[in-house]
C-alpha cells in the first residue's frame, strides 16, 4: 500500500494540461501554410518557455485542411493564465531603440511598422560570404514608413520585438527604401532560421483558437514513475550500504548527510517549484551521485593524513581543506554545463528544450545542495561525532584515575 501511495503522489506531480490549438489559415497561401504552422509552433514554444513551464511539449499536426498545434504543459496550475498566453496572436513591432541610463536600461519608440506590414521573412545566404542571414519584405504601406525610419536612424539600432520581447536590434547601415531588407550578423544557420520564423510568426494574420482542453495523466504513466522511483531507491540503498561497509562510522555520517541533502533539495523543489518528470528525476539522481562522490573524496583525504601519523582532529581538518579544491572544480564544471543546457538567456545558437531544461534545473539545484551538505553538513556531523567520542573517552579515563 505504501508503494502504491508513493506512486500515486509522484504521478500527481506531473499531471499535464493538454491544449489543442487550431490556426485559421484561410488568408494564407496554400504553399506557405506549413511554414506558417511552423512559425506558430515556434512562437508558442517561446511563450511557454518564458511562462516558466517545466518540460513543455509543443507539436504540430495537420488533419485534412485543419492546421493544429498540440501543447502539453506539465504541472501547470494557473490554467486561465496559460490559455490567455497561448491564445493571443503574435504581435511583432519594429521600434527605435534609445540608450537610457548608465545601468544599461533603454527606451523604445514605435516607428509604426508592425507584423501587419510584413509580407514574409525567410532564411537566406549572403552571395559574397555565404553567411546565413534573414531576408524580409514589407508591403507598400510598411515600406514607406520603414524608409522614413531607416533614413533617420542610420548608424543606430532598430529593435525587432515579438510580444514585447526583444528578438534582435540590428544597426541600420543604409536607408531601406524599397521595402526589402536583410538582417546580418555573425549568425549560425540555426539562429538565422529561428529568427526568420519568429519574425514570420508576428506577421501571420492567422488567429489561434482552442479546440480542446483537458487534463491528462503523467507523460511517464504511473507504472513508469513507480518503476523509476523504485530503481532510484534500490540504487541509493546499495550506495548507502557500500558507504557503511567501506568507511564504517564515517559512512554512517555520510548517509545521514545524504538524507539531509535529500530533504533540503526536495524542499527547494517545492519552493521554486520544480515539476518532477523523468528527466528531472534523472538530474536529481545524478546530483546524489555527486554528493556521495564529495564525501568519498573527503574521506580518502582524511585517511591519507591519518596514514601520515596526523592526529584525528588535524587529519579531519586537512582532509576537508585538501578535498575542497577537487570538489569545487568538479562541481563548477558541472554547473557550467547545466547553465548551458538550461539556456536561461535563450541564446539562438543553442537548442533549447523544455525536457533538457528540466534536467538542467534539477541537476543545478542538486549540485548546489551537494556542495553545501558535503562541506558544511558532513564536516559538522563529523566534528560533533569526534567531540562526543573524545568526551566519552575522557570520562572513562577520569573514572579509572579516581
Amino acid at each position: 500500500m505504501a508503494g502504491e501511495a508513493a506512486g500515486d503522489k509522484a504521478a500527481a506531480l506531473v499531471d499535464v494540461l493538454q491544449l489543442v490549438l487550431e490556426a485559421d489559415m484561410k488568408d494564407i497561401a496554400p504553399d506557405r501554410r506549413r511554414q506558417a504552422l511552423e512559425s506558430i509552433r515556434e512562437v508558442i514554444e517561446r511563450r511557454v518557455n518564458f511562462f516558466g513551464v517545466s518540460e513543455p511539449v509543443v507539436q504540430t499536426a495537420q488533419i485534412g485542411e485543419s492546421y493544429r498545434v498540440i501543447v502539453e504543459l506539465p504541472g501547470i496550475k494557473d490554467v486561465n493564465q496559460a490559455l490567455e498566453l497561448l491564445g493571443k496572436t503574435a504581435r511583432l513591432e519594429f521600434r527605435e531603440v534609445k540608450q537610457g541610463t548608465a545601468s544599461g536600461q533603454f527606451t523604445t519608440l514605435p516607428i509604426g511598422v508592425s507584423g501587419q506590414d510584413l509580407k514574409k521573412a525567410e532564411l537566406a545566404y549572403d552571395q559574397l560570404t555565404g553567411k546565413p542571414m534573414v531576408q524580409f519584405e514589407l508591403n507598400e504601406a510598411g515600406a514607406k514608413k520603414f524608409a522614413e525610419a531607416t533614413t533617420r536612424l542610420i548608424g543606430q539600432p532598430l529593435g525587432i520585438f515579438l510580444d514585447d520581447g526583444l528578438l534582435s536590434a540590428p544597426v541600420v547601415k543604409t536607408p531601406i527604401t524599397e521595402g526589402k531588407g536583410v538582417i546580418q550578423g555573425d549568425f549560425s544557420r540555426d539562429y538565422a532560421r529561428t529568427l526568420a520564423l519568429q519574425i514570420s510568426a508576428g506577421a501571420l494574420p492567422a488567429p489561434i483558437k482552442i479546440l480542446e482542453q483537458k487534463n491528462i495523466g503523467a507523460t511517464l504513466g504511473q507504472t513508469s514513475v513507480t518503476r523509476s522511483l523504485r530503481a532510484g531507491f534500490i540504487g541509493l540503498t546499495m550506495v548507502a550500504l557500500f558507504m557503511v561497509f567501506y568507511y564504517g562510522w564515517l559512512g554512517v555520517i555520510a548517509d545521514g548527510a545524504l538524507i539531509i541533502y535529500g530533504l533540503l533539495t526536495f524542499a527547494l523543489f517545492r519552493l521554486i517549484p520544480v515539476t518532477l518528470t523523468l528527466p528531472g528525476i534523472s538530474g536529481f539522481i545524478l546530483s546524489i551521485g555527486m554528493a556521495v562522490d564529495s564525501n568519498i573524496l573527503i574521506f580518502e583525504r582524511i585517511k591519507e593524513e591519518l596514514r601520515k601519523g596526523k592526529p584525528w582532529s588535524v587529519a579531519m581538518e586537512l582532509g576537508f581543506a585538501r578535498a575542497w579544491d577537487s570538489i569545487r572544480d568538479a562541481n563548477i564544471t558541472t554547473l557550467i554545463t547545466a547553465f548551458i543546457l538550461y539556456n536561461p538567456l535563450n541564446w539562438g545558437f543553442i537548442p533549447s528544450s523544455g525536457i533538457v531544461r528540466g534536467f538542467a534545473l534539477t541537476l543545478t539545484v542538486g549540485v548546489l545542495m551537494s556542495l553545501f551538505t558535503g562541506i558544511v553538513v558532513s564536516r559538522n556531523l563529523i566534528r560533533t561525532f569526534y567531540r562526543s567520542k573524545t568526551n566519552n573517552q575522557n570520562s572513562k579515563g577520569a573514572s579509572r584515575l579516581s
